[in-house]
């Protein structure tokens, strides 16, 4: 026989009770959705290289979430900067990039028009160049190509 229980829904957010150590600095949250971040991501990437590695390896050297609270603030004090300035240099382009994903899932390939826009834009207006890692050298890029072809691979 299966017993029953009922369900217990709390409509109030959740607050953690433990303050934060007085050691770590107070950075506000980004404010911004999956899509906008996706579209920030090469330029957050490039711009916050040298903060994201050092969270990493900071990552590496101890599992306890505490241990690296100083660089994740610092990772987020860098991605809100990039924002800011994207949206001050770029923000027609950031918008119709981030909003064409919005409504296409997500997916890059529905929006390379409105993401060619605002590579030109990021690479003219603040010197960020969208690399992708691992892609090989000497070949031009998904994102610039003129007319690319997608292929299925048939299983």
């Amino acid at each position: 026989m299966a017993s029953h229980r009922t369900a217990n829904f709390e409509d109030r957010p959740y607050i953690d009770p433990n303050p934060l150590p007085s050691s770590v600095p107070h950075v506000d949250e980004l404010g911004v959705t999956s899509a906008p971040l996706k579209s920030a991501s090469f330029a957050i990437g490039q711009y916050c290289k040298d903060v994201n590695e050092d969270f990493m390896l900071c990552k590496q050297e101890n599992r306890d979430p505490a241990h690296c609270l100083k660089e994740g603030r610092k990772v987020t004090r860098c991605a809100a900067e990039i924002i800011t300035k994207i949206r001050e240099n770029c923000n027609a382009q950031f918008e119709a990039h981030w909003q064409c994903l919005e409504k296409n899932n997500q997916y890059y390939q529905a929006c390379r028009t409105q993401e060619g826009a605002l590579n030109r834009c990021l690479a003219d207006k603040l010197g960020l160049k969208k690399v992708i890692p691992g892609s090989p050298e000497g070949e031009v890029p998904v994102h610039e190509k003129k007319s690319p072809v997608f292929t299925r691979v048939q299983k």
